[in-house]
């Protein structure tokens, strides 16, 4: 039952208890856990106030983007704003065309279409973008591994600055006017952690800065487009990422924009409670369905259109493709994982493709099958000539600089750490694929892979009281790279339990503690340990409210447990 790892840091120090000793208990130790020892470091982590200048002209190229695009303002040139056709480049596209129109500019937002076009810029697009009058051409969330389409941008007479936060190839960027991406050589903006919105923020901050927007517009009134956008996209809320979530998830509650009312509406969402998870899950997802089935362009209207007839129409249609998206994925799962097991079923990297695979939905199969197995795994769909695969991985392993040391093989490929994508032809894949195991058994062969999960605290239930959840919310907003705060109890007694969900995925449990203390608890995809219960376990878990039907109870959320006494 038990296979996971379970990490609890060591208790605070004396020296930091004192110095902490203006907040609570358990917020010390969570605080402590987090790298902040003293009052000062603690108030400002809380705060969300960045602990650095955030000046955007100290980026890299930021000076000459804006000087190219001021006198585009000025000689009334068309611009394009070049987005991606997830929720990062969707928000990144709506905010840098909301702000430009600002500033007088003629703009327009493209976004290719996923399934005909592929990632990031594309040569054809860019032909047409230049035969439709457009003059620059200003990327977001795309184009730091796009060297050929710079150069090709730059031979038919477009101008074109890159933003970016994707990791660019070692030794070389595209031939552009200007990149903008933290990560690049040389860069010395602090903050190495934005998403593509965040950088089309700083961006549009430094255009600010530079020229006064007409019409009363304010930057603040964009952090809603920020927040869905870091969010979405996974990127860590520690630094400016918190500070710019905090403040735009302030912006959601008390929105003007129509597209987040009706999109909120149909998610059964109340906008003045939202949080960062509502955005993970209920928010970002829907807007993710239009490129993933389709194209994205429906997500950008919903978020720019004015029209709340339209805006109704728009969040249904997301609502219904977002539902179609979890079916097929569920589908593409149970066939990618019979595929990715049946010659190697112990392969230290995991590998499935297949013609009727949906390629705008395999990177949500591939997560599926690392969660599952605890190995990098890739998942991909065969075209004619090509197959594009997306890429996920576990801690141990950067699976963006294993596809580097396979560049050769490969039309184009980029990401993260954990995730990535890639295009390669048919007639290399085999290849790809065998060099691919070949670097993920090299480097992963002698570890012993089990996933690691790590609580703040030991507390007894009997602590567990909403005057905790009252303490915890100064860590919001909480997600990756910012968790909530996480604990475990010891030798708690299993009351009464039972599978929940259509398909019995889910653990619904009820404990009780040797002082009586007694909680409901839930446990999402831990349905399959319901049958093996023992009387007394121990349980890693958050605390929450579970609000429904006007109803508001408080219950443990649970992470994992295992039979009470085995070793973590």
């Amino acid at each position: 039952m038990h296979t996971k790892r379970w990490l609890i840091p060591p208790t605070l120090t004396p020296e930091a208890d004192k110095a902490l000793l203006a907040f609570p208990p358990v917020l010390r130790q969570v605080l402590f856990n987090r790298g902040y020892a003293t009052d000062a470091e603690a108030r400002a982590f809380l705060k969300a106030e960045p602990a650095f200048d955030t000046d955007p002209f100290q980026m890299t190229g930021m000076r000459a983007a804006v000087e190219r695009i001021c006198y585009a303002l000025e000689n009334k040139e068309p611009i394009a704003i070049y987005g991606d056709y997830d929720v990062d480049g969707v928000t990144a596209t709506a905010l840098l065309v909301d702000t430009l129109k600002a500033l007088g500019a003629d703009v327009r937002g493209y976004i290719p279409n996923r399934f005909d076009e592929g990632y990031g810029l594309n040569n054809e697009a860019l032909s047409q973008l230049m035969d439709d009058g457009v003059r620059l051409v200003i990327s977001v969330d795309c184009g730091i591994r796009s060297p050929d389409e710079a150069l090709h941008a730059r031979t038919v007479g477009l101008d074109l600055i890159i933003t970016d936060h994707h990791h660019p190839s070692v030794g070389s960027l595209p031939p552009a006017l200007a990149v903008i991406n933290p990560k690049q050589p040389g860069d010395v903006y602090p903050d190495k952690d934005l998403a593509g919105v965040g950088i089309a923020y700083k961006l549009a901050e430094a255009l600010v800065s530079e020229i006064r927007p007409a019409n009363g517009f304010q930057l603040s009134n964009l952090l809603d487009l920020v927040a869905l956008g870091t969010v979405a996209d996974l990127a860590p809320l520690v630094g400016e990422n918190r500070f710019l979530v905090r403040r735009g998830l302030r912006q959601i509650r008390g929105t003007t924009r129509q597209g987040l009312f009706s999109l909120a509406a149909v998610a059964e969402l109340k906008l003045p409670k939202v949080t960062a998870t509502d955005i993970g899950f209920r928010l970002g997802p829907r807007l993710n369905a239009a490129g993933r089935l389709k194209e994205a362009l429906a997500a950008y209207e919903l978020l720019t259109t004015t029209d709340f007839m339209r805006a109704g129409q728009l969040a249904q249609q997301l609502d219904v493709q977002n539902r179609e998206r979890q079916r097929i994925t569920r589908e593409m799962q149970t066939q990618a994982e019979t595929l990715a097991l049946a010659n190697e079923a112990d392969a230290f990297l995991l590998f499935a493709a297949h013609q009727s695979f949906n390629a705008g939905v395999v990177g949500l199969a591939a997560s599926r099958l690392t969660e599952t197995y605890y190995r990098p795994s890739i998942v991909a769909h065969i075209d004619t000539d090509t197959t594009r695969g997306s890429c996920r991985s576990i801690p141990e392993f950067h699976i963006t600089e294993a596809l580097d040391q396979c560049a050769d093989l490969m039309v184009r490929h980029g990401g993260h750490a954990a995730a990535a994508g890639f295009t390669v032809e048919n007639d290399k894949l085999d290849e790809l694929v065998s060099r691919l195991k070949s670097i993920a058994r090299e480097k992963l062969g002698s570890q012993e892979l089990r996933p690691t999960l790590t609580a703040d605290a030991e507390v007894p239930l009997t602590e567990v009281r909403p005057e905790l959840l009252n303490a915890l919310k100064y860590l919001e907003p909480t997600g990756y790279g910012n968790p909530d705060g996480v604990f475990v109890s010891r030798g708690v007694k299993v009351r009464h339990s039972r599978t929940v969900g259509g398909d019995g995925k889910h653990l619904k449990a009820y404990f009780e503690d040797e002082q009586g203390a007694t909680h409901d608890a839930i446990g999402f995809r831990l349905g399959h340990l319901q049958a093996e219960l023992p009387e007394r376990v121990d349980i890693m878990f958050t605390y929450e409210i579970n609000e429904f039907n006007e109803r508001i109870n408080y219950q443990l959320n649970l992470k994992d447990l295992k039979a009470a006494g085995i070793p973590d």
